[in-house]
């Protein structure tokens, strides 16, 4: 049962049942192919339990057939609807770390895992940083860790007892099911990255500000900003968490290592990181050639983002070069010794490439309009 439930065999056998999908790939990351042919049987089991009675008599009603999909081409975050495409899959099913991204044809269902965590060493740990500090404290996670985070709320305000409690705000999941996403129009407006923010007027009179990243959501009142907040992540130290502490470097972090059951405070290695994507930035500006790597071919978006890039480039009077080469690595690259910068089309995630090891830098989109349009400085408190 317990298998069952961390690859939630139930509630993905409704979603293949509910759309009558008849053949569904199942994404898997490296570490979880060893799972893969038990989650197959699972399923089969759960989905031929939910059909009709007398339903496998009937020739009008074919079984489902599950695909297994490993080794993708780009980022295993990202769902990978060109390998789903090949079988011609009605939906994808995505398992392990994502970035949420959103699809561009096909609809997908994602199963983050269970992460082991002690609920009760971790309301510790949070009550105390939270009375400690006495500020606001928003609670962000890891989406392995989300199932437990109604357990840690409902602890958290047991420890506090009945008098004053700290103000402690937690995002919700952005979605478990995703259908896809019609493709942008072209337009000069700089692209939503990372930790975008929205007006939100849905609460009456009482106006928020909306803020996402790496497939979290939460709400601000209306005249507080995320500097106001003390971040207290849930997780490991992958590239999620990287990409928090990127985004929101103006704010104090902590992480909780809920494998170690440790608060860790000392980030300064993740400072050192945000130093050397300013430097990068900075190299990005004297480049005279720009290789444009394409990360992705299913995030929706990507094709006006490569637009964009070509727009941006050329009018910076710079040579660009677009490549299709799967995911980089310092070998691939080093065939293009001309282009003097990269930039990676990808998720949010994947496109924080940690490119010492490589001849060039390899930038994000964000960065690269940064480095190359001097407007966009202008506009990136905006974005933060």
């Amino acid at each position: 049962m317990e298998f069952e439930s961390n690859y939630e065999i139930a509630p993905t056998a409704d979603f293949i049942h509910t759309n009558n999908f008849t053949r569904v790939a199942l994404q898997f990351p490296d570490e979880l192919l060893k799972d893969s042919v038990r989650v197959v049987s699972a399923l089969r089991a759960k989905l031929r339990s939910l059909r009709k009675p007398g339903a496998d008599l009937n020739d009008d009603v074919p079984e489902v057939s599950l695909f297994v999909m490993a080794d993708t081409a780009y980022g295993s975050c990202c769902v990978d609807e060109v390998g789903a495409s090949h079988v011609d899959a009605d939906g994808v099913v995505h398992y392990g770390h994502t970035c949420l991204s959103p699809t561009t044809t096909l609809p997908a269902f994602f199963v983050f895992g269970k992460a082991p965590i002690s609920v009760l060493d971790c309301v510790n740990n949070l009550s105390h940083y939270a009375l400690e500090n006495r500020r606001r404290v928003l609670v962000l996670f890891g989406l392995d860790y989300a199932h437990s985070i109604q357990y840690i709320k409902e602890e958290f305000v047991q420890a506090c007892g009945v008098g004053s409690k700290p103000e402690v705000q937690y995002a919700n999941v952005m979605c478990s099911v995703m259908n896809p996403s019609k493709d942008r129009k072209l337009s000069n407006e700089l692209p939503e990255p990372a930790g975008s923010l929205t007006d939100d007027t849905s609460f009456g009179t009482t106006s928020s500000v909306t803020y996402s990243i790496g497939g979290l959501v939460w709400k601000l009142p209306e005249g507080r900003k995320m500097e106001d907040y003390l971040l207290f992540w849930i997780g490991s130290n992958n590239s999620a968490f990287a990409n928090i502490v990127l985004t929101y470097n103006g704010c104090e972090i902590v992480r909780y290592d809920a494998s170690e059951c440790s608060m860790l405070t000392d980030l300064s290695q993740q400072r050192r990181i945000l130093k050397r994507r300013y430097y990068l930035m900075e190299k990005a500006k004297d480049a005279n050639i720009v290789g444009i790597l394409v990360g992705t071919l299913g995030v929706a978006g990507y094709l006006n983002m490569i637009h964009q890039m070509k727009e941006l480039i050329t009018g910076a009077g710079k040579k660009v070069y677009t490549l299709v080469m799967g995911r980089p690595n310092p070998a691939k690259l080093a065939n293009f010794p001309e282009c003097d910068v990269f930039i990676y089309v990808s998720c949010a995630q994947t496109a924080l490439l940690d490119s010492k090891e490589y001849l060039a830098p390899v930038i994000t989109p964000f960065e690269a309009m940064i480095a190359f349009n001097r407007y966009c400085i202008e506009y990136g408190d905006a974005y933060r």
